[in-house]
């Protein structure tokens, strides 16, 4: 018999909630990014590690988040907790991958293609691996237009998330670009979901809602706790929270005076010290003013 699906039996809670945490562990991820891209020292891969985690455990989390809306009205729905477990160290291994090849690769075109293509296809293979762990009297059927393009959206999004990762200045800019990669991460799953059909063998009277909720809260919270642990870590590194200037832009150029020593460059933040201070010494000479006196430094 066909079975009575209903993806949202807690209302707009479980979206919602799901949404929040496909933006906290898409912001987390482009602002690690960004920062191994920007400033290439030696915590350059475990910026990226720290990056890809992120994004996977984010996009895991929504999905179970979402699944725990889901329900079979005529039938009790369970979990595999290998295969679920399963799917999540798929979404990380998948989607590191996809940033490790940008952050090592560079930015241009084919990097962000490969890198983007891999990583959807993780975050599509996580979906439909954690599908495969349900457990219910019964066989689930897919629609097979509707995956195909849920797969797009997920190689589309995360390759436009990769791109808004090296592309995107500001705080203000990536906090943005962290909520179209939450809404693009949530489409995907409810295109998904939306090409699932449920086949009963037979009518159950089991409770529903009862054994999906407490299957799927405890697995979630080791996530959630990492991703607020990667939260606070960024929070300690101001040029990840506020982002930096734009390289591009040349620096500005401070007028001198005569009679005044120029000023010593200071690197930046994150900016290597490969330069060194000249000292000044007897002869050195500046800019000469208009009067025709020099002004040395002795």
């Amino acid at each position: 018999m066909q079975g009575t699906v209903d993806g949202f039996s807690y209302g707009i809670v479980t979206p919602v909630a799901a949404f929040l945490m496909a933006c906290l562990g898409g912001a987390l991820g482009l602002r690690c990014t960004t920062r191994s891209l920007r400033h290439r020292d030696s915590f350059k891969a475990g910026w990226l590690a720290l990056g890809s985690t992120s994004i996977g455990t984010g996009i895991w989390t929504m999905h179970f988040i979402a699944m725990m809306g889901f329900t079979v009205e005529q039938a009790p729905v369970d979990y595999d907790r290998p295969i679920t477990f399963a799917s999540l160290a798929v979404a990380i291994v998948m989607v590191g991958i996809g940033i490790f090849i940008v952050g090592y690769r560079g930015a241009t075109a084919l990097p962000l293609v490969t890198g983007g293509t891999i990583t959807g296809l993780g975050v599509a293979t996580m979906h439909y691996l954690g599908m495969a762990g349900m457990r219910l009297p019964g066989r689930i059927e897919y629609d097979t237009l509707t995956v195909a393009l849920s797969v797009v959206i997920a190689v589309v999004a995360a390759t436009t998330a990769l791109w808004a990762a090296v592309s995107v200045h500001g705080f203000l800019a990536s906090l943005a670009a962290s909520l179209v990669m939450g809404v693009a991460v949530s489409g995907m799953h409810y295109t998904a979901m939306a090409a699932v059909s449920v086949h009963l063998h037979a009518p159950s009277a089991a409770d529903t809602g009862a054994t999906a909720g407490s299957m799927l809260l405890p697995m979630l919270i080791g996530p959630a706790v990492f991703l607020i642990l990667a939260a606070v870590v960024v929070m300690f590194d101001p040029l990840l929270v506020m982002g930096d200037p734009d390289p591009q832009r040349p620096p500005a150029r401070v007028p001198h005076r005569p009679g005044v020593p120029a000023p010593r460059r200071v690197p930046g933040y994150g900016e290597p010290a490969h330069w060194t201070a000249r000292p000044a010494g007897r002869g050195s000479r500046h800019a000469v003013p208009r009067g025709g006196h020099r002004s040395q430094d002795w």
